[in-house]
C-alpha cells in the first residue's frame, strides 16, 4: 500500500504534466484557427480551379498534355501528407491504417511529414522521397512536392497518383482520404474538403453544347494551367491537413489535461482516506497505551 509521501509526490507529478498539457492545449488552439481559417479561405479557389480544369478537359480535342495521359495503373505512387511530430491523438494512426491497404509491391510513396517518412522506413516500403512543410505551408514546398509527382508520373515509374492526408472536417472530426492526383483527367471536380461544389457539373455522358475557346491554344494554356492548378491542389491539402493536425492536437492535450484533474481528484481522495486511517490509527494506539498505564 502506497504511503502518504508517495501519494503527495504522484499529485505533485500530475500537477506538472497537468500544467505542459493545459499549455499545450492553449498553443495548438491558437494554431488551430489561423490553420482552419487559411483552410476554408483557399477552398473556393481549389474548388474553381478544379472545376475549370474538368470542364476544359474533355473539350480538347487538338492537344493532349502528358499530364492528361490515363494508362492502366500498374504502379502508384501516394503522397503520404502525415505529421512532424506527435500528441495529436489518433491522426497518425489512422492515417497509417489508410496506408497499410494499398498494395505494397505497386506503390511508391512520397512523404510530406516526418511521421509518414518514419511509417514507410519502418515498414520497409518505396520511398520516393521526404518533404518537410511548415506552419503554415507555403506555396513553395507544394510546388516541390508537385514537381516530384509529376516528374515520376511522366517518367513512367507511376501510372498515376493519388494523395492522402487527414481532411479536416471539424474540430472534432478529422478523416483520412484519399483522392486522385494523376492523370489530371480522373479528377473528379467535387471540393477538396468535404462539400461538392454548389453547381453541379453535367454527367459523364450527357451531351455538351457550350463551346471553349482558348487563347493563344490549347498547347499554351495547359501547359501553364495544369501545373499550377496541381501545385495549388497540394497547397492546398497541405493546409488541410495542417488544420487537422491542430484541431487533433488541441483535442487531445485538453483530454489528457481533463484526465489529469480527474486522477488528481481520484488522488486526493486517497491521500485523505490514508491520512484519516493513520490518524485514527495513531489515536487507538495512544487511548490502548493510555488505559493500559491506568
Amino acid at each position: 500500500m502506497p504511503s502518504t509521501r508517495d501519494i503527495r509526490r504522484r499529485i505533485r507529478s500530475v500537477k506538472n504534466t497537468a500544467q505542459i498539457t493545459k499549455a499545450m492545449q492553449m498553443v495548438a488552439a491558437a494554431k488551430m484557427r489561423k490553420a482552419q481559417q487559411a483552410a476554408l479561405v483557399g477552398r473556393p479557389y481549389a474548388d474553381l480551379m478544379n472545376r475549370i480544369l474538368s470542364e476544359a478537359a474533355p473539350r480538347i480535342v487538338a492537344f493532349k498534355h502528358p499530364l492528361m495521359e490515363v494508362r492502366t495503373p500498374k504502379n502508384r505512387a501516394v503522397i503520404l501528407i502525415s505529421t512532424d511530430r506527435g500528441l495529436c491523438g489518433a491522426l497518425n494512426g489512422n492515417l497509417m491504417r489508410e496506408a497499410v491497404k494499398l498494395n505494397n509491391g505497386a506503390t511508391t510513396f512520397i512523404a510530406a511529414g516526418k511521421k509518414g517518412a518514419q511509417f514507410v522506413s519502418r515498414t520497409k516500403r518505396r520511398l520516393a522521397a521526404e518533404f518537410t512543410y511548415a506552419d503554415p505551408p507555403t506555396f513553395a514546398e507544394a510546388r516541390a512536392i508537385s514537381k516530384m509527382a509529376q516528374d515520376l508520373f511522366l517518367k513512367g515509374e507511376a501510372d498515376a497518383v493519388d494523395i492522402l492526408f487527414t481532411n479536416f472536417v471539424s474540430t472534432l472530426v478529422q478523416q483520412p482520404k484519399t483522392v486522385p492526383f494523376l492523370p489530371v483527367a480522373e479528377i473528379k471536380p467535387v471540393t477538396v474538403g468535404v462539400n461538392p461544389p454548389d453547381q453541379p457539373l453535367p454527367a459523364a455522358g450527357q451531351p455538351r453544347t457550350d463551346v471553349f475557346e482558348f487563347e493563344p491554344d490549347e498547347k499554351s494554356v495547359l501547359s501553364a494551367l495544369l501545373p499550377h492548378s496541381l501545385t495549388f491542389r497540394v497547397h492546398q491539402i497541405l493546409l488541410e491537413a495542417r488544420a487537422s493536425e491542430h484541431s487533433a492536437r488541441m483535442v487531445a492535450m485538453k483530454n489528457a489535461s481533463d484526465n489529469a484533474q480527474q486522477l488528481i481528484k481520484d488522488l486526493t481522495l486517497e491521500f485523505n482516506k490514508l491520512r484519516q486511517s493513520n490518524i485514527t490509527r495513531e489515536l487507538l494506539e495512544i487511548t490502548t497505551a493510555q488505559m493500559a498505564v491506568s
